[in-house]
C-alpha cells in the first residue's frame, strides 16, 4: 500500500517564497522589501549589543539544560509582563495577569486559537481586514470560525467609522484582534481617541479582545506603543495580549513569544493558566530556552535594559527617517503627495498603494522585492538607494 498516494502538494508561503527568489536574483542592485526582518546600513538584521552581552554572561553562568516548565521562564515571564503592562501595573500587584511563554508571537497566536476553541467554543474571532495572512491561517486551523472587519480600503485609507459600525454588529461574546501598534500589514494605526472608541464598541457588545503586540518600540516608543494595551488593560477586567520579542530584541530565529492573559481575579487567572499549561503540553510541551534567558537577563538589569531600550530607539528612528526620506525622494516625480501615506504609518510595514502589477514591474525591471498586495518592508530599505527606488516607483507608476 501506497500511504501517501493521494497527497497532494500545496503553494509555499508567498512571503517566504520571496527570499528564495531574491536570493538567485543576480542583479548586485537588488533590493529585497518583502521578508519582515529588520536591516541596519549594511543590510544586515544584526544582533543587538544587549543580546550579545546577555548571552556571553548566560555562557558564563549557565549550568544546566534541564526543561523550564509549561509557562516557561518564570523571570521572563514576570518581567516581560512589566514591560507590556507597566511596571506599575494594578494587575501585578493583585496577581491578575500572567504571561506564559511561547515559540515567538506566532506560537501565542496558535495557543490563544487552541485555547478559545477548547474553553470558549462556539466563539467567532474577527480580524481586520486587511491582517497578517497567519492570523487567518492559524484560527481557521483551530477551527474557529474567522470574520474579518473593515480597516484600510481599497483607497489604501484607514477607515475607522466603517470599522467601528462593523465591530457594533459583531455577535455577543465574540473576540476580536486588534493590533496594538504598527499595524501588519498597512502600517495605519489607530490614534488614541479612536482606540477610546472602540474601547466602547468593546464593551457594549462585550467582547473579548485579543491584542498582537508584535512591535513594541517599533511605532512610537516602547512605552507609547503600550499605551492602548494598556487602557484596555486597565479598564476591561478580561483581555488576551500576543507579545514577540522577535522584532525588538532581534531574537527572529530564537523564537521568544508569550501569551499575557488578564483576569478579573487572581483566582481565576490560575484557573485559565492551567488551561494553558494543559494546552500547551499537547502543541510543544516547554518552550525553547535560550530566547527567554536573554530577554530575562536584559530586563532584569538595569545598565542591559537601558542599552537596549537605546537600540530599539535607533531602529525606531532610522525606520522612520527612511518613511520620510522616500516621499521627499519621491518628490521630484510628483509622487510625494500620492505616497505621503507612507510618512505617516507606523512600523516596520507599509501599504504603499502600488498595485500587483506594478510590484511585479518592480521586481522583473528594477530587482525590487515586495508582497504581490503592495506591502513593502520599510526597514529593508538602503537609504543610499533612496533615489534609485523613487525612480523605479516613478517608472512603474507613469
Amino acid at each position: 500500500m501506497k500511504h501517501f498516494h493521494a497527497i497532494s502538494r500545496v503553494p509555499g508561503d508567498p512571503i517566504l517564497g520571496l527570499i528564495e527568489a531574491f536570493r538567485a536574483d543576480s542583479n548586485p542592485a537588488k533590493l529585497d522589501l518583502g521578508v519582515g526582518v529588520y536591516k541596519d546600513p549594511q543590510g544586515h538584521t544584526p544582533i543587538l549589543r544587549a543580546v550579545k552581552l546577555a548571552e556571553q554572561r548566560l555562557v558564563d553562568s549557565e549550568t544546566t539544560k534541564s526543561y523550564i516548565g509549561g509557562h516557561g521562564d518564570a523571570l521572563f515571564a514576570a518581567r516581560l509582563a512589566e514591560l507590556v503592562l507597566g511596571a506599575d501595573s494594578p494587575l501585578l500587584r493583585e496577581q491578575r495577569t500572567g504571561a506564559t511563554q511561547t515559540p515567538g508571537g506566532t506560537g501565542a497566536l496558535r495557543l490563544t486559537a487552541d485555547f478559545i476553541a477548547h474553553c470558549l467554543p462556539g466563539r467567532g474571532i474577527w480580524l481586520s481586514d486587511p491582517t497578517w495572512p497567519i492570523h487567518e491561517t492559524i484560527f481557521a486551523e483551530a477551527g474557529l470560525k474567522v470574520g474579518h472587519y473593515p480597516y484600510v480600503g481599497s483607497d489604501n485609507r484607514l477607515n475607522v467609522e466603517a470599522m467601528l459600525a462593523a465591530l457594533g454588529q459583531l455577535p455577543l461574546g465574540d473576540v476580536v484582534l486588534l493590533h496594538a501598534c504598527c499595524h501588519n500589514p498597512t502600517g495605519f494605526d489607530l490614534s488614541q481617541d479612536d482606540w477610546r472608541r472602540v474601547l466602547e464598541v468593546v464593551r457594549a457588545r462585550e467582547l473579548l479582545p485579543l491584542i498582537d503586540f508584535a512591535y513594541q518600540g517599533f511605532g512610537d516608543g516602547l512605552e507609547e506603543d503600550a499605551w492602548a494595551v494598556r487602557l484596555f488593560a486597565q479598564e476591561l477586567p478580561e483581555l488576551l495580549i500576543t507579545s514577540s520579542c522577535s522584532k525588538n530584541f532581534g531574537l527572529y530565529r530564537e523564537r521568544t513569544g508569550a501569551l499575557i492573559v488578564c483576569c478579573e481575579n487572581a483566582e481565576k487567572l490560575l484557573d485559565v493558566r492551567s488551561q494553558l499549561a494543559s494546552i500547551a503540553r499537547n502543541l510543544w510541551s516547554t518552550p525553547p530556552a535560550h530566547g527567554a534567558a536573554v530577554v530575562a537577563q536584559i530586563l532584569d538589569d538595569h545598565a542591559l535594559k537601558t542599552l537596549w531600550a537605546d537600540e530599539v530607539e535607533a531602529m525606531r528612528r532610522r525606520i522612520t527617517e527612511l518613511r520620510m526620506g522616500l516621499v521627499e525622494a519621491l518628490q521630484p516625480y510628483g509622487l510625494a503627495e500620492r505616497f505621503a501615506h507612507i510618512g505617516i504609518q507606523r512600523g516596520m510595514f507599509s501599504y504603499t498603494g502600488l498595485t500587483p502589477l506594478q510590484v511585479q514591474r518592480l521586481r522583473d525591471e528594477y530587482s525590487v522585492y515586495m508582497v504581490g498586495s503592495g506591502r513593502a518592508n520599510v526597514a529593508g530599505i538602503d537609504a543610499s538607494r533612496l533615489d534609485d527606488l523613487a525612480r523605479a516607483i516613478a517608472q512603474v507608476c507613469a
